[in-house]
């Protein structure tokens, strides 16, 4: 490894994006650079350094000092810490020294030892699609004492143009929910301490140029990789970040003593990915979507049409009428059929059983075999519901094995959903899940598992020895998540072709740490159309839509009791992977005959929607989204354009069709299959009643992206799709 020399930057380039780092006199690497690649390379990168060099103002450091690779104290950083620790309540100050650097395979790898013997290892990968992973990992090599790790953040710098930051929050069944704030002095801070990743996590924080949108502005963006506690922040001082504005980044969030390196110890950060456009939100997204769909192991076969039985039967499992449903759901073009909570042991309702995963005796008398046998016989994939992180009190397993709970020595936590935790931690636990759900996978040649998770973890620790041979509560979040992602791996690697949803009380695990080991998140628990348009967007921000569970609900949501037409839910579902929560089986003729059509356009259509780019825009008053997707030849795009409620004004303008190319000419053509809504006007534009026939309205490329396409006068939750192809 060669060993860097001051004065020559260090950088890697893909797609547009470039990383740059120079040497420092004592210390780690500082970064020159993280964002659009520069014309003239390293010439280029060289003379950053010197035009980019700070300023010194009064009552300050007395030389410019550098934001390094991971920026503390001893570098003239008085913010964020990128690494605090600690050995034996000693200084958390650090310096690193014995520093080396090199490129290898488009990342730059970097290695340290600090005065206290702790190795440092980091890893900046920048892979095809300009998306840059982040790793780090710390190494205790004295022989003996131990290292308390506090954090191991991944912060990298922000230019003074970027003075807006954009997060989102949320809440169980309603997800991911734009704030937008000024980019000021101090921290912009969202920590998750729920064990989870939380209904409130951001997925990305975001800092952009003022006003910067869907597909205008320049943007950076941090996403934590990971399923546990974590934390995302945009920070700037009075002073800035070296010859920089601000910084951004992330990292796992350890509790006090939840990390301790013992003598040739070493913890590993969940990875950190950053991404930068110069094209919005829509860029962001383009780069990590193409990203993730790169990855060896992203789902490749297509999405099966999902009909799962939460919300057509709850609790009441009776065989007949499942079997009814599965053979409606065949009927109609269903194919994949989950069997939802209420199988297994005593659980005919919320407050007995978890933990339990061996099949009701009373309910199924000869197992499952003959609900599996029927769903697999009209030639469609079967899939279970588990939630094997949770435990009842009322359970078999508490009852035989108490000591089995993720819970402090003197007490439960407070219950949630009448849930506590089941200690994956300990082996015999975790043994004991993998084996059941593994067995039945199995038994039954089961092809899904719908993996839930219903609760955030509050005082989750677990007894340990101390060496003085005292027993003490000890944080497990870390440990935790850790066990869950290895009981994931396990069953993958016990089960080739095994397909995982993640499930956690709706979209509260939504990560892509998760990701890594699952093949699609249940985006929320709200089944309603008109709240999941706003969930269904923001989650695209960062997931793929093949990734995004999207089902059609019953005619009234039972999470907000609003009554929805078909052709709107229908709408709405079809833009992500697709499916029905629906006792379908109360349906009319026509309904049947409607969802029928509706499950052949899905397959018509997701080749395109599970592959192309999006292209978002909304109206000037943001009643109006308009959502598409187009192919990566330009050949055909799908939009979605839907009201969200009343507009001021009477008629809503032309709407551009975002993404198109303005040198083609394409036919438009409205597909009634997806549900048409309820015109409320006197007369259509003079474009709808030509979309509606089978060869569209002919219209130039230019006219569509520069003026685009009146909005039918139309109420709330109501919305229509557009099939588009060059002509």
């Amino acid at each position: 490894m060669a060993v860097i020399k001051p004065g020559s930057s260090i950088f890697i380039e893909s797609a547009g994006t470039a990383l740059v780092v120079v040497p420092t006199d004592a210390g780690l690497p500082e970064v020159l650079h993280w964002g659009s690649a520069l014309e003239g390379g390293a010439s280029a990168y060289d003379a950053l350094l010197l035009a980019t060099s700070a300023a010194v103002p009064p009552s300050a450091l007395d030389a410019p000092w550098p934001l390094t690779l991971l920026p503390g104290e001893a570098d003239g950083w008085s913010g964020t810490p990128g690494y605090a620790a600690h050995r034996g309540g000693g200084s958390g100050a650090v310096r690193w020294g014995d520093v080396t650097c090199q490129v290898i395979d488009e990342a730059i790898v970097t290695s340290a030892r600090s005065t206290d013997g702790v190795v440092l290892v980091l890893r900046h990968d920048l892979d095809a699609h300009g998306v840059l992973r982040v790793t780090a990992s710390v190494t205790n090599s004295r022989t003996e004492g131990t290292v308390d790790v506090a954090a191991l953040r991944s912060l990298l710098p922000l230019p003074v143009r970027a003075d807006e930051v954009l997060d989102l929050t949320g809440r169980w069944c309603r997800e991911r929910s734009p704030q937008r704030s000024r980019l000021d002095h101090g921290t912009h801070l969202r920590a998750s301490r729920r064990g989870r990743t939380g209904h409130d996590a951001t997925l990305l924080m975001m800092a952009g140029t003022r006003g910067f949108g869907w597909r205008t502005g320049e943007a950076w963006a941090v996403h934590t990789a990971w399923s546990g506690n974590h934390e995302h922040l945009v920070e700037a001082l009075p002073e800035g970040a070296g010859r920089h504005h601000a910084v951004i980044g992330g990292a796992e969030l350890l509790a006090p003593g939840e990390v301790r390196l013992e003598p040739g110890e070493t913890y590993v950060s969940p990875t950190v990915v950053f991404v930068h456009s110069t094209e919005g939100l829509d860029g962001l997204s383009r780069r990590l979507h193409c990203s993730l769909r790169a990855r060896p192991n992203h789902p490749s076969s297509p999405r099966p049409v999902t009909l799962n039985t939460w919300e057509a039967v709850y609790f009441e499992t009776d065989l007949d009428h499942l079997k009814a449903l599965a053979d409606t759901g065949a009927r109609i073009g269903a194919e994949r059929f989950v069997l939802d909570d209420g199988w297994f042991g005593g659980r005919r309702h919320d407050r007995a059983a978890l933990g339990d995963w061996v099949v009701s005796g009373d309910v199924w008398p000869q197992g499952l075999r003959p609900l599996v046998d029927h769903v697999k016989g009209l030639g469609l994939q079967f899939g279970l519901w588990f939630e094997p992180e949770m435990v009842n009190d009322d359970s078999d397993l508490v009852r035989e094995h108490p000591d089995w709970m993720l819970r402090p020595t003197d007490g439960a936590p407070r219950e949630w959903r009448h849930q506590q935790l089941l200690d994956l931690t300990n082996p015999d636990a975790w043994q004991q899940v993998f084996e059941r759900i593994s067995g039945l996978v199995g038994q039954y040649r089961i092809d899904y598992l719908k993996w839930d998770h219903n609760r955030d973890l509050l005082e989750a620790v677990h007894t340990r020895d101390t060496p003085v041979g005292q027993v003490t509560d000890a944080p497990a979040v870390h440990r935790q998540t850790l066990a869950f992602y290895a009981l994931l791996d396990a069953l993958r690697v016990a089960h080739p072709g095994l397909e995982i949803e993640s499930c956690s009380s709706g979209g509260a695990r939504v990560d892509l740490g998760v990701l890594e080991r699952t093949d699609r998140i249940w985006t929320s628990d709200c089944n309603d159309a008109l709240e999941r348009a706003s969930i269904q967007r923001w989650t695209s921000l960062l997931v793929p839509p093949e990734l995004i569970g999207s089902h059609i609900g019953p005619p009234t949501a039972h999470t907000t009791h609003r009554t929805l037409d078909l052709g709107f839910r229908m709408l709405l579902a079809a833009a992500g992977h697709a499916g029905l929560e629906w006792d379908i089986t109360t349906c009319s003729d026509d309904e049947l005959a409607t969802l029928t059509d509706w499950t052949a356009l899905v397959r018509e259509l997701r080749p395109l929607l599970h592959t192309g780019d999006l292209a978002r825009s909304e109206s000037p008053d943001g009643t109006v989204q308009v959502t598409g997707t187009i192919a990566g030849d330009g050949e055909r795009a799908v939009f979605t354009v839907v009201r969200l409620v009343t507009g001021r004004d009477a008629v809503t303008g032309p709407l551009p069709l975002p993404g198109l190319d303005p040198s083609r000419t394409y036919s438009v053509r409205v597909r009634s299959e997806a549900g048409l809504p309820a015109v409320v006007q006197a007369a259509v534009p003079a474009w709808w009643d030509a979309a509606m026939r089978e060869e569209g309205l002919v219209v130039p490329g230019s006219v569509l992206t520069s003026v685009g396409l009146p909005v039918p006068v139309i109420g709330p939750a109501q919305g229509y799709l557009l099939d588009v192809r060059v002509v």
